[in-house]
């Protein structure tokens, strides 16, 4: 059931502001009661830990909360659909990101509102920081910074760093993508694809669908220009890379005889008509939010043998990143990893698409009053958000990918 927009700016600011302000807050691990309490957790108790972790710094993760706490860090550049509004707006969202992580798998965050916009300057801020954390998760920095930001996080850092927007969705969006071709009787290697949107969050579900056997002369990328084609003379270095030999100039061009859309752009981009000209069986994700490219309704009245997904909670499919980013971050910290790669998130896109596949248990329909039943099909091709076999699963096929793949300092 959707909120009337009124009522949901209403009980959204009273969830923000009551009982306290904000939605997190610290606790508490060991005992603070008595004065001997006191001197074990500060002075002159303290001095013992602090000595250890001088001579070896591993020891940080045995005698502090470091390996179980994720900084969420962001600029404001890019909040969720609402734009550049700079950091101190982007703090509701990094809290809220911060329950996320806590409820979903238990981990320990703090968010952090970096006010520049200059790629340097905010790297630096990070690296300068970063002992803290056992990992860090970049959200809501737009792009092309995000690229930048990300690379050089990587480069400079031995733990891991996480752009979720890019690279939770890419996972999601694989998983659930895998699963409507299978149900549609395709295969990845076969279709063609047209991506609306050339941001962050399209370069990277592109590239993993690349890595996952899509052939570059297989996807027609579209940008607010139209389609990136290799006559254009005016692409970033970055969309160079999705720069095919086409005649193909608008989405409508694009879209004839596609089977699959997936839109990472804003409402009501796909028109109805321009959906009529697309393969038969096709697979469709409009994951703009609030709205999508297209409304599953005006979807399915021209199109009834669809499959259809997007970014909102009160239609199916939910292509949603909190399938993804807790559990893979807990994956990586109860392994001490150096990094999040790229066999760890095939390895993440693997059980997803595979437990959508599974029996879903009662407790799951529980959770989602009106739900009766749930079953793989083409109105369930990604578990919920609730289902608690997600960090039954998750986590642990993160952690044997980074075993596998070297980068784990904890067995």
């Amino acid at each position: 059931m959707t909120d009337n927009p009124e009522q949901l700016r209403k009980d959204a600011l009273a969830y923000h502001r009551l009982p306290f302000p904000g939605k997190v807050e610290t606790r508490i691990t060991t005992p603070a009661e008595t004065a001997r309490d006191l001197s074990l957790a500060y002075t002159p108790g303290v001095g013992e830990p602090v000595r250890v972790i001088a001579d070896d710094p591993e020891q940080a993760y045995e005698l502090t909360s470091k390996g179980n706490l994720v900084g969420i860090i962001s600029n404001g550049s890019a909040i969720l659909g609402l734009g550049n509004l700079g950091a101190l707006a982007s703090k509701p969202v990094m809290e809220g990101k911060s329950l996320l992580f806590k409820r979903f798998a238990n981990i320990d965050c703090f968010d952090i509102e970096v006010k520049t916009q200059d790629v340097d300057e905010f790297v630096d801020t990070v690296v300068q920081i970063a002992d803290t954390f056992g990992g860090i998760n970049l959200e809501d920095i737009g792009a092309p910074a995000c690229f930048e930001i990300e690379k050089q996080l990587k480069e400079r850092l031995d733990i891991p760093v996480f752009h979720d927007d890019q690279h939770g969705t890419a996972i999601v969006t694989a998983a659930g993508l895998l699963n409507a071709l299978e149900i549609q009787g395709k295969q990845l290697g076969k279709v063609r694809i047209v991506c609306l949107g050339a941001g962050a969050a399209a370069m990277a579900c592109m590239n993993l669908l690349f890595d996952l056997g899509l052939g570059h002369e297989q996807l027609l990328m579209v940008d607010s220009k139209g389609v990136i084609h290799s006559m254009r003379d005016d692409l970033s270095t970055y969309k160079q890379k999705f720069a095919v030999d086409t005649k193909a100039r608008t989405l409508a061009d694009a879209c004839q005889d596609a089977d699959v859309f997936i839109g990472v752009s804003g409402a009501n981009l796909l028109a109805p008509e321009v959906l009529s000209t697309m393969a038969p069986k096709p697979v469709l994700f409009a994951m703009a939010n609030p709205d999508p490219e297209i409304l599953p309704a005006a979807a399915q009245e021209v199109r009834e043998d669809i499959i259809m997904a997007t970014g909102r909670s009160d239609f199916p499919n939910q292509v949603n990143n909190v399938l993804c980013f807790p559990f893979i971050f807990r994956g990586a910290l109860d392994v001490r990893a150096t990094e999040i790669n790229q066999q760890m998130k095939m390895a993440v896109v693997t059980t997803l698409s595979k437990l959508a596949k599974k029996p879903v248990p009662k407790e799951v329909l529980a959770a989602y009053p009106g739900i009766e039943s749930l079953s793989f099909g083409p109105e369930y091709i990604l578990p919920k958000p609730m289902d608690p076999r997600l960090l039954e699963t998750i986590p642990a096929a993160v952690a044997q990918a980074a075993r596998d793949s070297g980068v784990a300092k904890k067995s």
